[in-house]
């Protein structure tokens, strides 16, 4: 008998369609490029993987927003309106923690859960996934791959069958695969799909992520390399690599579906463990926030040292308020500002929000840089390169101005805060580029 179908809203405004099946741990399923509920339970070979991953756990999986039986008039999709989908089914089953399945297309968005939300996952598991969807091939064939997308959608296309089946032994599952196709999204939809894969880089969040991960990955895959699950393993502290022989990315026989769900079912129906290094990625991330007066030389040239120092006193007092309003920890003060410490980027951009709104109109103006990431802890100081790039960010950044790294704008995701690009900017002692980003204050 089929699982009930479910439906909860996103607070994007649209329904998902969802079903639960199984006793257990809850597994959450975030969908590969597009699903359709009932159609993948009618296929026998899809719903014999359903039923091996339930078997143990109550396994969880539901349609994208745009796709399957979940509201199909929808925006054009981005990562965060993926993750609302996650938060919205979790939230509908009323679980404080859940583990997490993200095979393909379904893996960032698993990943990016999985680390802005570590409170919410206990184990994750990753089937042919990857972090960079820019490295799934050239720009060109990408292009390629969204124009066969459109103009042989749900037809069974060969171009499709032999990049993510390409051992399949008979036209069976080629021939499911066009069915699926067919009622799970019009070809507009798949295409944007598409697009947003391509697009989608959580590389940055790997290091954060400090549940106990599996990654699984075919050596032969054709759709998404196994160097691309070689670096998603090697990027997550303490995270375990399997590598199965084979060229298929999607299972096309019965004995390649229990290769691939055989362990990843023993993992996340497994006792709840937290491994040493994952544990210590837990303990060892800070949000970094500096604050700097802007012209503090002039402004004592100005008004003489005494006034001065009164500046410098009242912009102290306000950072001081801020950070432990946030629940920041000063680290120290560097002469002309602070520098401060924060458990979680969300707070580290609130607390600078309310200095700017707090020090609106004052004798002088102040910068503010934040950058997130793994310094390292001696003595309450916290030094490295993660410290230094929020001191640089902050030295790049205009009076009454915060400017925050990539890094902290992706975790800050789905936290109602608004940032403008601020462009890639060349900065001193870093050899790459650095993506910045400028936080809209909050009047």
């Amino acid at each position: 008998m089929p699982p009930e179908i479910r439906f909860c809203r996103t607070t994007d405004g649209y329904n998902v369609a969802y079903s639960v099946m199984g006793s257990g741990p809850i597994v959450v399923a975030p969908p590969g490029w597009v699903s359709n509920l009932e159609q993948l339970w009618d296929e026998p070979l899809t719903r014999a993987g359903f039923e091996a991953l339930s078997a143990r756990n109550t396994y969880v999986r539901y349609d994208k927003g745009g796709t399957g039986l979940s509201d199909r008039d929808i925006p054009r999709p981005t990562l965060d309106t993926l993750l609302h989908e996650v938060e919205a089914v979790i939230r509908a089953l009323d679980a404080p923690r859940v583990n997490l399945l993200g095979s393909s297309q379904g893996a960032p968005t698993a990943l990016a859960f999985a680390a802005r939300h570590p409170a919410a996952v206990e184990r994750l598991a990753i089937y042919a996934g990857f972090a960079n969807g820019r490295q799934l091939a050239s720009k060109s064939v990408q292009q390629s791959m969204i124009s066969t997308v459109r103009a042989h959608w749900g037809m069974g296309s060969r171009a499709l069958a032999d990049l993510f089946m390409p051992d399949a032994a008979d036209t069976s599952a080629l021939e499911m695969f066009a069915r699926v196709q067919r009622v799970s999204a019009s070809a507009e939809v798949a295409a944007d799909m598409l697009e947003l894969l391509y697009s989608t880089d959580v590389s940055e969040l790997l290091p954060m992520i400090s549940c106990p991960t599996l990654v699984v990955h075919r050596e032969g895959d054709r759709a998404v390399r196994s160097q691309l699950g070689r670096q998603l393993a090697g990027s997550i502290p303490g995270a375990r690599l399997l590598l199965l022989p084979g060229r298929n990315h999607a299972a096309t026989t019965p004995e390649e579906l229990t290769e691939v769900y055989g362990p990843i079912s023993d993992f996340l129906a497994g006792p709840v463990e937290t491994s040493p290094a994952a544990a210590a990625t837990a303990e060892s991330f800070h949000t970094i926030l500096f604050t700097d007066l802007e012209s503090s030389t002039a402004l004592t040239q100005r008004v003489g040292d005494a006034a001065a120092q009164d500046v410098l006193h009242g912009h102290n007092d306000v950072v001081r308020a801020a950070v432990a309003h946030h629940r920041g920890r000063e680290v120290k003060h560097t002469g002309d500002g602070i520098m401060a410490d924060f458990s979680s980027s969300e707070a580290a951009v609130n607390a600078a929000s309310e200095i700017q709104r707090r020090l609106t109109g004052a004798e002088v103006r102040v910068r503010i840089g934040v950058n997130a990431g793994e310094p390292i802890v001696e003595d309450g100081d916290l030094f490295g390169t993660a410290v230094q790039l929020a001191a640089r960010i902050c030295d790049r950044a205009e009076p009454g101005e915060v400017l925050v790294s990539n890094v902290v704008r992706e975790l800050c995701a789905g936290k109602m805060l608004t940032f403008e690009n601020a462009g890639t900017q060349t900065i001193k002692g870093f050899a790459e580029p650095v993506q910045l980003w400028r936080v809209v204050v909050p009047e």
